[in-house]
C-alpha cells in the first residue's frame, strides 16, 4: 500500500490528520484515532505525493517541508513558499482580480507590543475578499538547532519556542521522549503536569478574554481581565518561581514540589480568581453595546473548521467538540468531557464564550488536583524503546503535537506543531467576507501565538 493510500484509508476510517514533518528527504505524517492513539505513515523523498486533497490541514506542513527540506509534493499546486520569504509578491499571494479590487498591507511591524506578522488583504471597498497571512518572521531554526543534542537538553528548545505555551510545548516534548525511552509517567508525575497545564490555561483564557475586550475598544473589560491575568501569573511565580512556568517540566521526571501551605494558598487564590472572573463576566454579558459587536464576525463554520484542521477553543466554538484532554492517558483528566457555549456559531462571540465556559472547568480541575502536597516524581518503565515518539497535549489554543526521532539518546529530528500553527489558516479563512476594520477583533478572538508557529 502506498503512502497516499495508507493516509486515505486512515482518514476514511475516522482517523484525523495531526501533523507532517520532514526528516531529511523522508516525510512522516502523524494520524490520530478517535481514542487518541497515533500512528505514522512515511514516504521517501525528495518527491512524495501531496495529501492536501485528502487533508487540507496539511497545506502549511507541506509548504514548510518544501522550504526547509526541499521536498517536492506532487499535486500541491501552486506550492507557495511559507518560511522562505520570497520577495516576488506573486509567488506567495493568491491572485485576486476584479473591478475595484486593491490590496492593503498590514505589518510585519505593528503598533504596541506584538510579534511580527504580515497580513495582505485583498479588498473591495472595506470588504475583505481574501487574506494572505505571512508569518515566520520569528523563525529561529529551533528544531534544527536541537538535532544532535541529548533528549534532556532538547527540552529547552521546545520550551523557548513560545513563552505563552511553555508548559504545553514541553509536556508534549517530554511525552514524545518518554515514548521513545519506554517510560510512562507515574500518577504523581501526571498530576504535576496536569496542574501545570491547567495553570497555563487559566491565565491564557483570562488574557484572551481581555484581548477581545481590547479588540472592540472596551477598556473597562480589558483592564478587569488583564488584572485577573496578572493575578494568575503571580500565582504561577509563587508556586514555581516563574510567571510563565518555565523550568517546571523535565524528561522522565517532575521537579515541582508544593507543600501543604503552598497548595492551600493556590486553592484559595484560584477560588478568589474564579469568583472575581464570574463577576467580571457578568458585566460583559449585560453590556449590550459590547455584545452587539460580536455576533456574525469572523465566522468559521463546523465544516470549515474540520476541513482546515482547526483545533482548541476555536474549533469547539464552531461545534467541533474535540479536546485532547478527553484522550490523554499520560495526564490526569479522568472522565473529562469538553464543554461548549450556549451557541456554537463559530463567530467572535462564540470563541469568546468558549473560553468563558472553559475557565471554570479548568479551575475545577485544579481545585480537585490541588488536594494535597505535591512531591518530585519520576517516570517508570512502561514499554519498549523506539526510534520515534509522539506527544500530544491540549494547549490553551488547541492540540499541540511533538514528534521526536532519537538514536542512542540523542535527537535526530524534532518537530513541534502547535495549536497556533494549526489555526492560523483558519484565521485567514474567517476574515474573508468581513469588513477590514473588523480584522483586529477577528484576530483577537482566535488570539494565536506567532512565535510558537514560527519556531
Amino acid at each position: 500500500m502506498s503512502y497516499r493510500e495508507a493516509v486515505a484509508g486512515a482518514l476514511a476510517n475516522g482517523w484525523s490528520f495531526a501533523g507532517l514533518h520532514a526528516a531529511g528527504a523522508a516525510v512522516r505524517t502523524v494520524l490520530v484515532a478517535p481514542d487518541g492513539s497515533a500512528r505514522i505513515e512515511s514516504a521517501a523523498g525528495p518527491r512524495v505525493p501531496s495529501i492536501v486533497e485528502l487533508a487540507p490541514a496539511a497545506a502549511w506542513d507541506e509548504r514548510e517541508a518544501a522550504d526547509l527540506y526541499r521536498v517536492s509534493f506532487d499535486g500541491h499546486e501552486p506550492l507557495r513558499p511559507l518560511v522562505d520569504h520570497d520577495l516576488d509578491l506573486a509567488r506567495w499571494t493568491v491572485p485576486v482580480r476584479g473591478a475595484d479590487t486593491y490590496q492593503v498591507a498590514v505589518g510585519p511591524i505593528h503598533a504596541g507590543v506584538i510579534e511580527s506578522g504580515h497580513f495582505r488583504f485583498h479588498v473591495v471597498g472595506d470588504r475583505i475578499l481574501h487574506l494572505d497571512a505571512r508569518l515566520f518572521y520569528k523563525h529561529r531554526g529551533l528544531e534544527r538547532a536541537a538535532e544532535g543534542l541529548p533528549l534532556q537538553d532538547g527540552l529547552a528548545y521546545a520550551q523557548r519556542a513560545c513563552a505563552a505555551c511553555a508548559v504545553s510545548n514541553t509536556v508534549a516534548y517530554a511525552h514524545a521522549c518518554e515514548e521513545t525511552l519506554g517510560l510512562r509517567p507515574t500518577r504523581e508525575l501526571a498530576r504535576a503536569r496536569t496542574i501545570l497545564l491547567e495553570l497555563e490555561r487559566v491565565w491564557s483564557h483570562l488574557n484572551d478574554i481581555a484581548a477581545v475586550c481590547a479588540g472592540v475598544g472596551l477598556a473597562a473589560g480589558n483592564n478587569r481581565f488583564a488584572a485577573l491575568t496578572e493575578r494568575a501569573r503571580r500565582l504561577n511565580h509563587a508556586l514555581t518561581g516563574h510567571r510563565f512556568l518555565f523550568g517546571t517540566v523535565a524528561v522522565g521526571a517532575g521537579e515541582l514540589a508544593l507543600d501543604a501551605e503552598a497548595v492551600a494558598h493556590a486553592r484559595e487564590e484560584l477560588r478568589s480568581i474564579h469568583a472575581d472572573s464570574r463577576g467580571a463576566w457578568r458585566e460583559l454579558l449585560f453590556n449590550a453595546s459590547f455584545q452587539d459587536r460580536l455576533p456574525e464576525i469572523g465566522t468559521l463554520t463546523e465544516d470549515d473548521a474540520r476541513r482546515l484542521g482547526a483545533v482548541g477553543p476555536a474549533a469547539r466554538a464552531s461545534g467541533l467538540a474535540e479536546d485532547v484532554r478527553s484522550t490523554s492517558p499520560r495526564l490526569l483528566y479522568d472522565g473529562f468531557e469538553p464543554v461548549a457555549p450556549r451557541r456554537t456559531a463559530g463567530d467572535a462571540q462564540a470563541r469568546l464564550e468558549q473560553r468563558a465556559v472553559e475557565l471554570p472547568q479548568s479551575l475545577a480541575v485544579l481545585d480537585a488536583l490541588l488536594d494535597g502536597p505535591l512531591a518530585p516524581s519520576r517516570a517508570e518503565p512502561g514499554g519498549a524503546e523506539s526510534a520515534i515518539g509522539v506527544g500530544r497535549v491540549e494547549s490553551p489554543r488547541g492540540a499541540t503535537l511533538c514528534v521526536v526521532e532519537q538514536s542512542a539518546g540523542r535527537i535526530e529530528r524534532l518537530r513541534l506543531r502547535t495549536g497556533s500553527y494549526a489555526n492560523w489558516p483558519a484565521v485567514a479563512h474567517a476574515a474573508a467576507d468581513n469588513l477590514l476594520p473588523d480584522f483586529p477583533l477577528i484576530n483577537k478572538s482566535f488570539e494565536l501565538c506567532y512565535a510558537c508557529a514560527d519556531r
